[in-house]
């Protein structure tokens, strides 16, 4: 059994932050980072099954915005490397939610810097540039909303009202630091946002690329294999219905049923296999038995 556990978690952290090997979760001693164990942060960013489905979810919800894909588009290489773009955005979630403090900070100014030299021209003649405040906040929001609800719906259902709404609040100042303005910091401004910035989406050809390129991803073994499979049918089954019609990807009651009970079934194995994931890390950086 600890062969089979040890090889689980391997293939799972492969696909996590820590493989490119840049952050220290486990040092300075005592350091709380940014948000500290007692935050809802820590919770929702600390389950990787529901992280996963959120995250692929939140990719599929942010290539809908032209201006957004566009400089991912032109300025990425996800089309070639997928795996290392997984990475380094899950480097980027865990560093700043686990992290210590200084990480979190390198974290956050690597980003910005990066933004400075994405920009470019969409394919509808708008200019765009990733540090444009406007994008970060539509990013951010894909992003925490994915996740949020990723939680809800595979870890803890249960989350009260008041903590999603101190999440959303907790996780702006990320956004807020990489430059984004006006962002929603509740449940309800969360979802006025969204109904808001609906016209401005659009499903296009690159759009659609994205979504093959995800149904398309290699996989390391046959397991693997079906666990991503069942993972992206999570994150397409985990997205707005509006969302689901524009990509073509509308999931059925029965096929969502059966989605969810796949991944509800799954998740077991993997929570017992991850043993030292970020936020174990981060823990032991602070003295908390995991």
């Amino acid at each position: 059994m600890e062969y089979i556990r040890r090889k689980i978690e391997t293939q799972v952290l492969g696909l996590s932050g820590i493989a490119l090997g840049q952050i220290d979760f486990e040092n300075p001693k005592g350091d709380p980072g940014l948000f500290g164990p007692e935050s809802i942060s820590w919770q929702v960013h600390g389950d990787f099954t529901s992280m996963l489905v959120g995250g692929i979810s939140a990719l599929l919800l942010q290539a809908l915005h032209p201006l957004a894909l566009a400089g991912v588009w032109d300025h990425s290489n996800f089309r070639e490397d997928l795996l290392g773009r997984l990475r380094r955005t899950g480097q980027f979630i865990s560093g700043t939610t686990f992290g210590a403090k200084a990480d979190a900070d390198w974290l956050i100014e690597k980003v910005k810097t990066i933004h400075l030299h994405v920009t470019g021209v969409a394919p509808d003649g708008r200019p765009y540039a990733a540090s444009d405040p406007q994008l970060l906040t539509w990013v951010h929001v894909a992003e925490v909303h994915s996740f949020l609800q990723s939680h809800l719906r595979y870890r803890n259902p249960y989350l009260s009202g008041a903590d999603q709404d101190r999440y959303y609040a907790e996780v702006a100042l990320i956004a807020e630091r990489l430059g984004a303005t006006e962002v929603p910091r509740s449940r309800a401004a969360i979802t006025q946002y969204l109904e808001d910035i609906r016209p401005q989406l659009l499903c296009d050809e690159r759009s659609l690329e994205i979504l093959r390129i995800l149904l398309n991803a290699p996989a390391p073994s046959v397991l693997a294999g079906f666990a991503a499979k069942l993972f992206m049918q999570g994150g397409i089954d985990l997205l707005p219905g509006w969302a689901q019609d524009m990509l073509g990807q509308s999931v059925s009651k029965r096929r969502s049923r059966l989605i969810r009970l796949g991944i509800h079934r799954l998740a077991p194995l993997l929570r017992w296999a991850v043993r030292n994931g970020s936020i174990h890390r981060a823990r032991r950086r602070l003295g908390i038995a995991n």
